[in-house]
């Protein structure tokens, strides 16, 4: 009776997982402001445009989405699993219409009056949970039954496997069209882990790695642009920068490692960057890593790296404890999509993987981003509060 009384008022959340999250922003927030200070003033003659920008549409949607995550039941968002994923994919279509709007020959953005969104970054909220709600039993996994619905869903190939390559082919396709490949990886791969912990089979994992292989080299060889940043990793990753030519292909990468470089064990100081308006393309969002790096060192670097490290950490504790199916994929999913996007983009931005131009979770400049990171950080605080 006392668990049962405890497991519906909740108990304490994990406040070293939340003390990570605020770490991260109030870190990112300030990096910003050294970050696009150059930007700022020469585009909007204003040094803190982008960082104000970044409050208004980011962080105070974030912190509503946070607040709103936290106090309603992880199992509200199981109930609207379905219908949450459908208005998401409709987002995405209307990116196509007059009310989507593109930039830098990408499609990826929708105008809603006074400020915009990107449907895809919703949809790592929304295809995560619909996968951890159609793999999920609908009653708690101590009752130990194999008859409960979403249990054949991780064996049978027509009422698990078909579905979910269907439901993965339907939101690729629709990411990729924008184009933005790198959003498509991060969410495959993040949807393939929970596929797999849920008790897939090892044939279907492998199958779909395969099958996932396949189509990403497909639509590299059939894009130029796509097939030109590959090359441009081959030839400086197997014989060096100097083939590449650093005011063409070769150019943010190029000036990416001499920001890095820079930095040398302590940085060159806070708001001291000499590359990140002149030289180093993107420093708000593609390469605010670099930036990082130049300003604050291998000392700064390591302390992100080590904040990141330990939220993951948290994130995989807070799932494991999860004696609920729903919450424990759920967390595993949100944690892997901000693990796989963090890695990616320090990887590419240090030149161990192409160049995708991803952000770094909660640091790079972009509202929609930080308030569904938040928005995610919130669910997992309250599923730590009820299921731990």
């Amino acid at each position: 009776m006392f668990k049962s009384r405890r497991s519906k008022l909740g108990h304490n959340p994990d406040y070293i997982f939340i003390s990570c999250i605020i770490i991260l922003v109030v870190f990112g927030l300030l990096m910003l402001s050294s970050a696009s200070s150059d930007l700022g003033k020469i585009k909007f003659n204003d040094t803190y445009y982008y960082l104000k920008h970044q409050l208004f549409y980011g962080l105070s949607l974030g912190i509503a989405g946070f607040l709103f995550a936290f106090v309603t039941h992880y199992r509200f968002w199981q109930k609207i699993a379905v219908p949450l994923l459908l208005v998401n994919l409709l987002l995405l279509v209307l990116v196509f219409t007059p009310l989507g709007f593109s930039h830098s020959g990408a499609n990826r953005w929708l105008s809603l009056g006074v400020f915009s969104i990107q449907p895809a970054e919703l949809l790592k909220i929304s295809f995560i949970i619909y996968l951890a709600a159609w793999l999920s039993p609908s009653t708690s996994l101590r009752t130990g039954s194999k008859k409960e619905k979403g249990f054949y869903r991780q064996t049978n190939i027509l009422s698990g496997y078909l579905p979910f390559l269907i439901i993965c082919g339907l939101v690729g396709f629709l990411i990729l069209m924008q184009p933005s490949t790198t959003t498509v990886v991060i969410i495959m791969a993040a949807g393939l882990l929970v596929y797999f912990v849920s008790g897939a089979r090892l044939s279907f994992v492998f199958g779909t790695i395969f099958l996932g292989l396949m189509a990403l080299i497909l639509v590299i060889s059939l894009t130029p642009y796509r097939l030109a940043r590959v090359e441009t990793y081959l030839k400086t990753f197997f014989y060096g920068s100097e083939i590449v030519d650093p005011q063409s292909r070769g150019y943010h990468l190029e000036q990416a490692k001499i920001a890095i470089g820079s930095g040398g064990l302590w940085g060159v100081g806070f708001g001291k960057s000499t590359t990140k308006f002149k030289y180093l393309p993107e420093p708000i969002s593609d390469s605010m890593f670099a930036v990082i790096a130049e300003e604050l060192g291998f000392i700064g670097a390591i302390f992100l790296l080590g904040i990141f490290l330990l939220l993951f950490i948290r994130g995989i504790k807070i799932a494991k404890n999860s004696r609920d199916q729903f919450a424990k994929l759920t967390t595993l999913g949100f944690i892997s999509i901000i693990a796989i996007q963090t890695f990616i983009h320090i990887a590419a931005i240090s030149g161990i993987l192409p160049l995708t131009g991803v952000p770094l979770p909660f640091i790079s400049y972009g509202g929609t981003a930080l308030a569904v990171f938040l928005t995610m950080s919130g669910i997992i605080v309250n599923i730590s509060k009820y299921t731990a």
